[in-house]
């Protein structure tokens, strides 16, 4: 699997080195998609940025491949007063709990 560290990748890649990196991290994201039908378990996975548009092309781009039924993207907004006085992950706890409650992966045979 390539290194997509933050600290490493450049600012701005050609479309045919950004297809080569993410080729391998989608089919990541298909077996774990595997795993979580077969299991039954639950993941979240966060993307984080400043850009939204950026954010929203990778999400985009990443999710292709996966089942709607299995995955869903939740977006988040612009953290309120109160929000940016909790603790970090605390903002991203109270949308995927309800989430969580609303949508059992269990369900999905």
């Amino acid at each position: 699997m390539p290194n997509v560290d933050a600290a490493d990748a450049p600012r701005s890649m050609k479309n045919k080195d950004y297809r080569h990196l993410i080729r391998p991290l989608r089919g990541e994201l298909v077996q774990l998609q595997e795993w979580v039908k077969s299991t039954g378990s639950r993941v979240c996975i966060v993307f984080e940025c400043r850009d939204t548009a950026v954010t929203g092309g990778v999400i985009a781009a990443m999710t292709v491949r996966v089942s709607p039924r299995v995955f869903r993207v939740v977006a988040l907004t612009a953290p309120t007063g109160r929000e940016k006085l909790l603790v970090y992950i605390q903002r991203y706890l109270s949308p995927v709990l309800t989430v969580a409650a609303a949508f059992n992966p269990r369900d999905v045979r």
